[in-house]
């Protein structure tokens, strides 16, 4: 398949799947080394697992390990990046509090697995691990 129809198709999934209307543009698709994931996705931190990156600006940049988009975990990926692009549109969440920033990596992981579980025939369960939130944090101390 065409990598611009691939795309049409994968956004047309995360928009059923989130609820998000279909949108007249399409983000930015380009492949980067994963030095590029760790500077700017993980923030210089040691181990970063980032793989893909959507920078709230309409490019979702993707590592060059997921070039091979026959694989239906690595379209997944791109549909979890894709319901960032849509979250982005609908200006749903604007605050960039970290408990928002959670719920917004929650629904997009939640689309993924759905992907996966009815699109690809594969049942994913991921387990993302979030660090903790400051003002939750002073909830509690």
């Amino acid at each position: 398949m065409d990598p611009t129809e691939l795309i049409a198709v994968l956004l047309s999934w995360a928009s059923s799947l989130s609820g998000y209307p279909y949108p007249d543009s399409r983000p930015e698709i380009e492949y980067r080394e994963h030095a590029f994931f760790e500077q700017h996705a993980c923030a210089e931190a040691k181990n970063c697992r980032a793989v893909a990156w959507y920078d709230n600006a309409g490019t979702i940049y993707l590592d060059t390990r997921l070039a091979d988009m026959e694989d239906p975990v690595i379209r997944s990926v791109v549909v979890h990046e894709l319901v960032h692009y849509l979250q982005d549109l609908s200006g749903e969440y604007q605050t960039g509090s970290c408990r928002e920033q959670m719920r917004r990596e929650q629904h997009a992981y939640a689309v993924q697995r759905a992907y996966l579980n009815r699109i690809a025939g594969q049942f994913a369960a991921t387990y993302p691990v979030y660090a903790p939130c400051p003002e939750a944090a002073a909830e509690t101390g």
